[in-house]
C-alpha cells in the first residue's frame, strides 16, 4: 500500500550530490504502469524539474519490487500510475 511505498521511497531515494551542490529541489512527476503479474513497466517523466533528479525519480521508480496487480472483474489488468516525488533540502 501507500505506507509501504512511502517507507520504500524514503529507504531507496538519494539526493544527488551535483543537485545538493547547486541547492536543486522540486518535485518530480514520475508516471509507470503496473503490470497484469505486478511488474513496473514504461516508466517515464510526466513533469521533471532538471535532470539529476528526474534521473534518481526514474532510477529508484525502476528499481521498485513488483506490486500486487489491480483487478477489474476479478482479473488482473494494467494499471497506469503518476507518483510524485518530492526533492527536498533541509538547511
Amino acid at each position: 500500500g501507500m505506507e509501504a511505498l512511502i517507507k520504500y521511497l524514503k529507504k531507496n531515494l538519494t539526493y544527488p550530490d551535483e543537485a545538493k551542490e547547486i541547492n536543486l529541489q522540486g518535485k518530480v512527476f514520475v508516471k509507470f504502469m503496473v503490470g497484469k503479474t505486478g511488474e513496473i513497466d514504461r516508466v517515464t517523466i510526466a513533469r521533471g524539474v532538471a535532470e539529476p533528479l528526474d534521473n534518481e525519480a526514474l532510477r529508484v521508480v525502476k528499481s521498485m519490487p513488483k506490486w500486487q496487480p489491480g483487478e477489474n472483474q476479478g482479473k488482473p489488468v494494467n494499471v497506469w500510475f503518476t507518483l510524485p516525488i518530492f526533492f527536498v533540502l533541509n538547511n
